[in-house]
């Protein structure tokens, strides 16, 4: 006889007078009904008497199996049972299509509703079981909105005091308490302010940044080169459009960099590559050609940062910004406009005999371009499809998130 299918309905704060009509008919109708101690408050007095309580997910999963199988098993979880945790575990441990998900709203969701913010787009986190939260304001440093569910350890002043050691004091904060209950209670200020004051356990963290204010990075990369994306200054608008660090270090090594090379990047945006190649050529020169206004100054903030004192921002449009510069060793192109080809072109024959020139782009049209260029000017040109997913904490799991593919090319000019 198969087993009868366990429902899994969502409940909140404000108990089973939020729950909707369908909802309760399945609370009502269960001949076991399971669920943690926080629960029995939120139930009327003929269902907290049914109500059995499990302390553990583990225990919540032995339950299951060991119920009669005709026997109608409800399972009551706070907020959205397949946002966090309850159904996502045992629908795991049990398979899938033994239960039916009936979700409330998540306590998360409810808080972005509170403050009137999107969270489409937001990072979130449960800073539950961590003893140290640097990779959660690492992250948090680079986005734009931030969702965290905060724990004993880390409650919201704890976070915003973390927050200003590291330097982020522009983000604007929500603490949102008891949602759904009576005392209900939502807090907005700085983090200054959040860090002076103490909320109830049962709370919602959200942290907006206001329109147009970046961050500064953490700190100064101790690498060489590859070092991460976020600690180099970037214009808002262009954020995340630098060359990736994992692109980047491959085509610093297909540069054939040594210490004494001139190099020019072409197209340097705000100037992570020209940075790191300065780093490998300490004796030598690198020129970071960029003809955007913001992105030179960015090149030159950039340079401070990483202590480069052999880096020239020079602002320009190539192929005239390059006219008076010594003959280089070296050339990076970068940018994904129909120029590339043309770029490449010219900076070619600027290029010293034995030099090597690398480019990358991101469409099929620059690449067949630029392989027919490169295949007719030299015999050791070589061509990568660079796709690269990076793993992100997202909650309690890890997810990848995928960088735009990259083409990287890259040839020795003979001689």
């Amino acid at each position: 006889m198969a087993a009868e299918t366990v429902f899994i309905v969502g409940i909140g704060d404000d108990g089973i007078e939020g729950m909707t009509a369908h909802a309760v008919k399945i609370v009502e109708s269960a001949h076991v009904l399971l669920g943690p101690d926080s629960c029995s408050s939120l139930l009327s007095a003929g269902m907290r008497e049914r109500l059995e309580i499990v302390a553990s997910l583990e225990e919540l999963v032995d339950h299951i199996e060991k119920s009669e199988s005709q026997n109608k098993i409800v399972v009551l979880a706070s907020g959205d049972p397949l946002f966090y945790g309850t159904a996502r575990y045992v629908c795991a441990k049990l398979g899938k299509e033994r239960f039916e998900v009936v979700p409330h709203v998540s306590s998360m969701q409810l808080a972005f509703a509170r403050v009137k913010e999107s969270w489409e787009d937001a990072y979130l986190a449960n800073l539950s079981g961590l003893t140290v939260i640097d990779r959660v304001i690492d992250k948090i440093r680079t986005v734009d909105t931030a969702g965290l569910f905060t724990s004993e350890r880390w409650p919201p002043n704890a976070v915003a005091e973390a927050l200003l050691e590291q330097g982020i004091q522009g983000l604007q904060a929500y603490i949102c308490e008891n949602l759904g209950s009576p005392d209900e209670r939502v807090t907005q200020g700085s983090l200054k302010e959040i860090a002076k004051e103490s909320f109830s356990p049962l709370n919602v963290m959200i942290l907006v940044r206001p329109s147009g204010l970046t961050e500064l990075p953490s700190k100064t990369g101790s690498r060489l080169f590859g070092n991460s994306d976020e600690l180099f200054l970037q214009s808002r608008p262009k954020r995340g459009l630098l060359t990736p660090a994992e692109v980047r270090s491959l085509a610093l090594a297909e540069l054939s960099l040594f210490s004494t090379s001139i190099v020019w990047d072409v197209g340097a945006g705000s100037g992570s590559l020209a940075v790191e190649a300065a780093r490998l050529a300490p004796n030598g020169s690198v020129f970071a050609i960029e003809m955007d206004v913001d992105d030179h100054q960015l090149i030159e903030e950039n340079a401070k940062r990483f202590g480069v004192d052999n880096l020239r921002a020079i602002l320009g449009q190539a192929p005239e910004a390059w006219s008076d510069l010594p003959d280089p060793d070296s050339i990076y192109v970068g940018g994904s406009g129909r120029s590339v080809t043309a770029l490449v072109e010219q900076a070619w024959e600027r290029l010293k005999p034995g030099g090597r020139l690398v480019t990358s782009c991101n469409s099929i049209e620059n690449l067949a371009a630029v392989h027919a260029l490169l295949r007719s000017r030299s015999e050791d040109a070589g061509y990568w499809m660079v796709n690269i997913a990076r793993g992100i904490e997202q909650m309690d799991r890890i997810r990848f998130e995928a960088i735009n593919p990259n083409f990287l090319m890259a040839a020795t000019k003979a001689g």
